[in-house]
């Protein structure tokens, strides 16, 4: 048949499979106006070259097929932008400061001076600065439940009084929160008194951005009876849903009963 797509003179023959496991399937071939013929959309294109446009030429139907030219476009611009998207970083240590060594000079060794000392002491590993104030990073943010309503910030004891610019109750929270995620040693806050005055100079890193606190017992038996009521709410909120489970089971069974007695 004729295949008005390409230029005049070019035909489209279809061959149907008479055997084989793909009987019924058929094959697709384009014969040029000097009988040339071609099995594929890549032989017809380099064959064609500039002459034909057949970036939406669909070779098992003949016809062009803009709307397939625009999927196309619309995968390989998806791609491009799947590419160039970075993964997240889901790194949960806090941010220090990348600072590399600028010590590290080629020396020259004299062993022949009269007056030459080896040291034989092993050089003191140096760590790594953290980032002064880091905390400022958090502000703003807050946690949302799946309904992307924000959830109700945490309340913190009157005894602990941030310290450092800028802060506030949502900063003090994060760095506690924080301190008490990354690190293993006991969270005592800032136990320099100079700290109030120069927190740039006097701040203790590994601590986060409060006054000095102490727990007393008093603190730990108030938190052990508040466990206790929210353990013995979530007793009686279980044991009323079992209750009402059993109930709609029972009465369940009870309007089977009853409509097979009617039948």
């Amino acid at each position: 048949m004729d295949c008005p797509a390409l230029p005049p003179g070019w035909k489209k023959e279809e061959v149907i499979r008479k055997s084989g496991l793909s009987a019924g399937k058929s094959d697709v071939y384009y014969f040029s106006p000097s009988g040339k013929k071609f099995r594929s959309k890549p032989q017809l294109a380099r064959y064609l070259g500039n002459t034909v446009d057949l970036s939406s030429f669909d070779f098992r139907t003949g016809k062009m097929m803009p709307s397939k030219l625009q999927k196309n476009k619309q995968r390989l611009r998806n791609d491009s932008l799947n590419q160039n998207k970075g993964k997240p970083d889901l790194n949960t240590a806090l941010p220090i400061r990348q600072t590399a060594s600028i010590f590290k000079q080629p020396v020259t060794k004299v062993t022949n001076h009269p007056s030459n000392k080896v040291r034989s002491d092993s050089q003191p590993v140096m760590e790594q600065p953290q980032q002064l104030f880091w905390e400022k990073r958090l502000q703003g943010l807050s946690a949302s439940d799946v309904s992307e309503q924000i959830i109700k910030s945490m309340e913190l004891p009157k005894g602990l009084q941030g310290v450092g610019p800028g802060n506030n109750d949502n900063t003090l929270l994060s760095a506690v929160a924080s301190a008490l995620h990354t690190s293993s040693a006991p969270i005592t806050g800032q136990l320099s008194a100079a700290v109030e005055k120069n927190p740039a100079v006097w701040l203790n890193t590994s601590q986060p951005l409060c006054k000095a606190f102490i727990v007393m017992d008093d603190d730990i038996r108030k938190q052990e009876e508040r466990v206790q009521q929210v353990r013995k709410k979530l007793e009686e909120a279980l044991m009323a849903d079992i209750l009402s489970r059993a109930a709609d089971t029972t009465k369940d069974i009870d309007v089977k009963m009853d409509n097979r007695d009617e039948v």
